[in-house]
C-alpha cells in the first residue's frame, strides 16, 4: 500500500499541512490500495501563491517556450502509459483494455493535439485602429472528476499551460493517483517552479477553499451540475470566470431507414463503457414504435455480453463502478425505473454472481421507459440504458430535448445528410452522426444545464484566455 504524505506545490513534492488522510479504495476488491492528503485551506494557500508567483513570468514566455516542455510532458505520457492504465484500474476500477485504449492513450492524444493547436494560435489580430491581443487569464483553479480522471487532468491543464497560464490542481479524491503521476510527469518536464500545483483533498474543503481563493482568475470544473452550480455562484461572488462542464442525459435517435442493429449495438457498447460513468453516454435510445420490439431484443443480447468481472483481465468488459455508493445509488435507480413502469429486459438491481466483493453493478436494459420518468431525467452514471418509443421525428425532437441536460447525443438515419437534419434541431453540444467517431480537437461543452464554455482544441485553448485591445 502507497503512503503518501506530500502536495506538489512551487516545484517541489512538500509535506502536506494538513493531518487528515483520504483512503484510497480498490473499486473491484474494496481493498485499501493508498492514502494521500486530504488537504485544506492552508495546502491551498500555498499553492495558490506559488501559482500567483509565477503567473506573471510565465504569462509573458513565447508560445516557442511554453512548447518546449509541453513536448516533454507528450514524451512522458508516452512512456507511462501502461502504468498510467495499470494505475487507473486499481483506483477505478476500468477494465485494462479499456483503460490503456482510452484512460491513458486519449490523454495522450490530447496534449499532442495542443502542440500542434497552441503553434498555429492567432494571439493578436487586427481589428480597424485595434490591435487585439490573446492574454493568459492568470491563476487557473482545475477541479477535476474521478470518471476519467487523466483525461480530464489534461484536458484543462494542458491547454491552461499552453495559454501561459498557472494551475492549481484539485483532482477527484477517487482517483488522486493518477493526478500525482501527472505531477511527477509535469516536474520531469521542467516546467517552471509554481506554473503547476497539485492539491489532492475532499471537495467541501480544499475544493471549496480552491474556487473562493481570492488570488484565483478563473474556474475550470468538471463533475455534477449540482456541484457546478455552487461553483457557479461562488465564483460569481468573486467576479471569477468559470468553465463548467456538467451533467448530461444524451439521446441516441435511430430514424426509420437507418441500420437498426448496429446503431443499437453501438449504443449499448457506447452506455456500457467505463461502467456507464461517462457524462456523453447514450443513456437514451429512442427508436420507433414500429421497430421498438426489434430494438429490445437486439439491446438485451448486446447487454448480455458484458459480464461484470476482474477489471484486470483482458477479456472483462465491464468492471465495478467507483464506489460503494455509487453502486448503491446506481441500483436505487434501477429500482426505481421498475416501480414506475419500467420492464426490465437484461441486468437488474441485484447484485452479479460470483462477485462477493466490489461495487459491481449488471449490465441493466430497461424497456418502457416513458420521457417523465425519473430514469429519463435523471443522469444515472452506471450501466443502465433506457430504451423509449416514439411516433414520429417531432415527438422524437421532443422527448431527445426534454431534459434539464444537453452534452452529448446520436443520431442515426438512411443518411447522413438526413441524421445531420435532424441532429441540429438537438439541443445539445455535440452530436455523433451514424456512429462518427470522437473528435478530441473539435469544441467538447454542453448546452443548459451541462455547462458553460468549451473544452479541446483551440475553443479549449481559448477559454484560458482573456482580450486586450490597443487603439492606435
Amino acid at each position: 500500500m502507497q503512503q503518501h504524505t506530500d502536495q506538489y506545490i512551487d516545484g517541489a513534492w512538500r509535506p502536506s499541512l494538513a493531518e487528515a488522510r483520504i483512503e484510497v479504495l480498490n473499486p473491484a476488491t474494496e481493498e485499501l490500495v493508498a492514502t494521500v492528503p486530504a488537504g485544506g485551506a492552508a495546502d491551498v494557500d500555498a499553492a495558490v501563491a506559488a501559482a500567483r508567483a509565477a503567473a506573471r513570468s510565465w504569462g509573458r514566455t513565447t508560445r516557442e517556450e511554453r512548447l518546449a516542455p509541453l513536448g516533454r510532458l507528450c514524451d512522458g505520457l508516452a512512456a507511462r502509459r501502461q502504468e498510467i492504465a495499470e494505475t487507473v484500474v486499481a483506483e477505478l476500477g476500468s477494465p485494462i483494455r479499456f483503460a490503456t485504449a482510452v484512460q491513458a492513450t486519449l490523454p495522450l492524444t490530447v496534449a499532442r493535439s495542443y502542440l500542434d493547436v497552441l503553434a498555429k494560435y492567432e494571439f493578436e489580430e487586427q481589428v480597424g485602429n485595434s490591435t487585439v491581443y490573446a492574454e493568459p487569464a492568470g491563476v487557473v483553479a482545475a477541479v477535476t472528476p474521478w470518471n476519467y480522471p487523466l483525461h480530464q487532468i489534461v484536458a484543462k491543464v494542458v491547454p491552461a499551460l499552453a495559454a501561459g497560464c498557472t494551475v492549481v490542481l484539485k483532482p477527484a479524491e477517487y482517483t488522486p493517483l493518477v493526478a500525482r503521476l501527472f505531477a511527477e510527469l509535469v516536474h520531469d518536464a521542467g516546467f517552471p517552479p509554481g506554473v503547476f500545483n497539485l492539491v489532492t483533498g475532499v471537495g467541501t474543503e480544499a475544493g471549496a477553499a480552491l474556487v473562493e481563493h481570492p488570488d484565483v482568475d478563473l474556474v475550470s470544473f468538471t463533475g455534477s451540475t449540482a456541484v457546478g452550480r455552487a461553483i457557479g455562484a461562488a465564483a460569481g461572488r468573486g467576479v471569477k470566470r468559470v468553465a463548467l462542464e456538467l451533467g448530461g442525459k444524451s439521446a441516441n435517435v435511430v430514424l426509420p431507414g437507418a441500420d437498426l442493429a448496429r446503431a443499437v449495438k453501438a449504443n449499448v457498447a457506447n452506455v456500457l463503457a467505463n461502467s456507464g460513468q461517462t457524462c456523453t453516454a447514450w443513456t437514451r435510445l429512442l427508436v420507433h414504435r414500429d421497430q421498438y420490439e426489434e430494438a429490445v431484443a437486439i439491446a438485451a443480447e448486446a447487454a448480455a455480453g458484458y459480464l461484470p468481472g476482474d477489471p484486470t483481465l483482458p477479456t472483462t468488459r465491464l468492471g465495478p463502478v467507483a464506489s460503494a455508493s455509487q453502486r448503491d445509488r446506481v441500483r436505487a435507480y434501477i429500482t426505481g425505473a421498475v416501480a414506475q413502469g419500467a420492464r426490465l429486459v437484461a441486468g437488474g438491481a441485484q447484485a452479479p454472481e460470483g462477485l462477493e466483493r466490489g461495487y459491481y453493478v449488471r449490465a441493466t436494459v430497461l424497456a418502457d421507459v416513458t420521457p417523465g420518468m425519473t430514469v429519463a431525467q435523471e443522469e444515472v452514471f452506471g450501466p443502465v440504458l433506457s430504451i423509449l418509443a416514439y411516433r414520429d421525428e417531432e415527438e422524437a425532437l421532443e422527448i431527445a430535448n426534454g431534459t434539464d441536460y444537453g452534452l452529448a447525443g446520436g443520431v442515426w438515419a438512411a443518411d447522413s445528410e438526413t441524421a445531420a437534419a435532424f441532429a441540429r434541431r438537438m439541443d445539445t453540444g455535440q452530436v455523433d452522426i451514424n456512429g462518427a467517431r470522437f473528435n478530441p480537437a473539435a469544441p467538447f461543452g454542453g448546452y443548459k444545464s451541462s455547462g458553460v464554455g468549451r473544452e479541446l482544441g483551440r475553443h479549449g485553448l481559448a477559454e484560458f484566455l482573456q482580450t486586450k485591445s490597443l487603439q492606435f
